[in-house]
């Protein structure tokens, strides 16, 4: 497995991209700090995926963490210390306006990617976090992973990308209760709820996505796309279907 530098030279600083044969691996690294998302990271992650798109040689994304999170989605350092929820609320709404653009435009891009993507969730994954593994096609979570979106009671509402992939997957009552009750739901759960394909134990997590991974690899990528993009389409309304789709990745 080797690491990927973009023709630029582009060197990433918080997540490690490594590709094996047809099979691309994207690692948030950033453990100490929970695997966090900032302004920085962001750009830093859609310019990742650019790369990755344009590599006509990748037809499968992994999409993991290191230590025990996946991503604890935004970074909450500027409100650290910070108790009262009025206050919180009003330190952090600012920041978040700027954050829900962003991983807004990266959802985009995530979603309609001509490769098949799998997320391996190691850890919880909370916010932005658990909106790029929902915008991932396949998702197998480890048994002890939680999810949730803090963003209501951050003062901020959850993105429009992010709530129109909510509701690909469950109905309103159950995305309500997720998004703006901000209530953390375990794997099984969402297991059960048609969120997550798979749940396994932490030793089985890279295996099992692997194999997974190598099995989708190996069909047409002209024919993934396209089925992709239709199921996209008719699941979240997206224009994603695209005629040139049919001339590529052959």
């Amino acid at each position: 497995m080797k690491t990927l530098v973009a023709k630029d030279k582009f060197m990433p600083d918080h997540f490690l991209l490594e590709k094996d044969g047809r099979i691309a691996t994207l690692t948030f690294n950033r453990p100490e700090k929970r695997n966090p998302l900032n302004e920085e990271i962001v750009l830093e992650l859609e310019s990742l995926l650019h790369q990755i798109r344009d590599d006509k040689d990748i037809r499968v994304l992994i999409f993991t963490g290191t230590g025990n999170t996946f991503s604890a989605g935004a970074d909450l350092s500027q409100v650290k210390g910070i108790t009262d929820p009025a206050e919180r609320q009003r330190v952090f709404a600012p920041l978040g306006k700027r954050r829900v653009r962003l991983i807004g435009r990266v959802l985009h891009t995530l979603v309609n990617l001509e490769q098949l993507t799998i997320a391996a969730v190691n850890g919880y994954a909370a916010g932005g976090g658990w909106s790029l593994a929902l915008g991932c096609d396949l998702r197998i979570a480890v048994e002890e992973a939680e999810f949730w979106f803090p963003e209501v009671d951050l003062g901020v509402p959850l993105s429009p990308a992010s709530t129109s992939l909510v509701l690909a997957h469950v109905g309103p009552a159950v995305a309500k209760e997720m998004v703006i009750g901000c209530r953390r739901f375990k794997a099984d759960e969402l297991l059960t709820l048609g969120m997550l394909n798979r749940v396994v134990k932490k030793a089985e997590l890279m295996p099992t996505v692997r194999e997974l991974a190598q099995s989708m690899a190996n069909k047409k990528p002209s024919a993934v796309a396209i089925s992709k993009a239709t199921i996209n389409t008719l699941a979240m309304g997206q224009s994603v279907l695209r005629t040139d789709i049919f001339l590529e990745r052959e």
